[in-house]
């Protein structure tokens, strides 16, 4: 099996591919209940920051130096943090927030906001793309609940994969031997800020950390999991101003001044 393609030429073309066709029998709404992401070149893999950390080709080789990010960007940024974290999964997330390399990859619940980061920035002869992911099938597949996971879940769920006096933490994964049953699931992040909020944003958490995580899934047999909405380049000038008609741009991505600069500088280049 091979991950679906579907080629798209405007916004309302991928709003009808991801509108469901049918109300569900349970709410009587049609919404989707896939997660996405976008990314200015459709050949890319499923790349994390932790995996393009030494470059892209070849990519993962500095994913034994995961446990060493974090220990420094525990001593480096309390100052700077408005709060101590609950706990070190929360942690985890507020330094990928802030651009540190980690295993985490970022996605959102908005088709819109991953088509606004598929159409900025990039080579304009480059195929764009918007991933969708079915985070439900994967749950499925690795015995988890049909539900997102908070940082306060991954303790309880994965706690029966670790020694009993041990807590399932990220050093606890870190240190995981490969040998050990994989798994891969979705996690909501807290409220740290208002981009998570705007950016609808959430996480997929993967047990492998030298394979892209489209890779991953298609090891284990999930290809159905992922669809590719294909951008062509020569849409992507149309998709980008639909967007920006919408509303759908920096300001509301970026809620601050980096956001209103960034418009700024777009729009008027």
């Amino acid at each position: 099996m091979v991950i679906a393609e579907i080629r798209i030429k405007t916004l309302g073309e991928l709003l009808d591919q991801v509108t469901p066709p049918e109300p569900d029998p349970a709410t009587g709404r049609r919404r989707d209940s896939g997660v996405y992401r976008g990314m200015s070149d459709a050949r890319w893999p499923l790349l994390t920051s932790l995996d393009q950390l030494g470059g892209v080709n070849p990519p993962h080789t500095k994913a034994g130096l995961e446990e060493h990010l974090l220990r420094n960007f525990i001593r480096y940024s309390r100052p700077h943090l408005p709060q101590h974290p609950i706990n070190e999964w929360e942690l985890l997330i507020t330094a990928q927030h802030h651009g540190m390399p980690t295993r985490l990859l970022d996605w959102s619940y908005s088709p819109l906001v991953a088509a606004h980061f598929a159409t900025v920035n990039g080579q304009e002869q480059s195929d764009r793309v918007v991933w969708r992911l079915d985070w439900r099938m994967v749950h499925r597949k690795f015995g988890l609940r049909e539900l997102a996971l908070l940082t306060d879940d991954l303790q309880r769920v994965f706690k029966q994969d670790e020694r009993a006096d041990e807590p399932f933490t990220p050093w606890a994964l870190f240190q995981r031997d490969r040998a050990q049953r994989g798994f891969a699931c979705m996690i909501e992040p807290p409220s740290l800020d208002a981009r998570i909020v705007t950016q609808f944003a959430t996480f997929t958490l993967c047990s492998e950390k030298r394979q892209s995580f489209d890779g991953f899934l298609s090891h284990h047999g999930l290809e159905a999991a992922l669809t590719k909405f294909i951008i062509p380049a020569g849409e992507t000038a149309r998709i980008r101003d639909q967007l920006d008609l919408a509303g759908v741009d920096e300001r509301l991505i970026f809620p601050d001044l980096d956001g209103v600069a960034a418009r700024m500088r777009r729009y008027y280049s």
